[in-house]
């Protein structure tokens, strides 16, 4: 079983930056696609960004289109969130996710369930 552990969360003021990163305890992870996930207090968890297994392809929800990046580095077993620009509505728990049901697949799936294996989050936090 693949272990995600994420780190990098903090608090942040209005238009800081941030770099979320999440380790896998496998190089396997490589072979599917990954994303990342928020949850702020009171909300369900909503899709922020995904990739595909070679990092040829990424998705992203409209809120953080064109602030977040998305990448990864498969030789290090290593997720990144690039964050910019970010906003007080940023701030959730950040998840990162593993789709271990569909290896090597060229469609990156947005919805939760799709995704088999996450990490235990790291708080963002931005103050107005």
């Amino acid at each position: 079983q693949v272990q995600l552990v994420e780190s990098g969360g903090k608090l942040v003021q209005t238009g800081d930056s941030l770099r979320l990163s999440c380790v896998a305890s496998a190089r396997t992870s490589s072979r599917y696609s990954m994303a990342w996930f928020r949850q702020a207090p009171g909300k369900e968890r909503d899709f922020v960004a995904g990739i595909s297994p070679g990092g040829i392809s990424s998705v992203y929800a409209d809120s953080v289109k064109g602030r977040f990046t998305i990448t990864r580095d498969n030789a290090k077993n290593t997720l990144t969130l690039q964050m910019n620009s970010l906003k007080p509505e940023d701030s959730a728990v950040y998840y990162c996710a593993m789709d271990s049901n569909s290896p090597f697949t060229r469609v990156v799936p947005n919805s939760q369930e799709a995704y088999n294996t996450w990490g235990q989050g790291t708080q963002v936090t931005v103050s107005s």
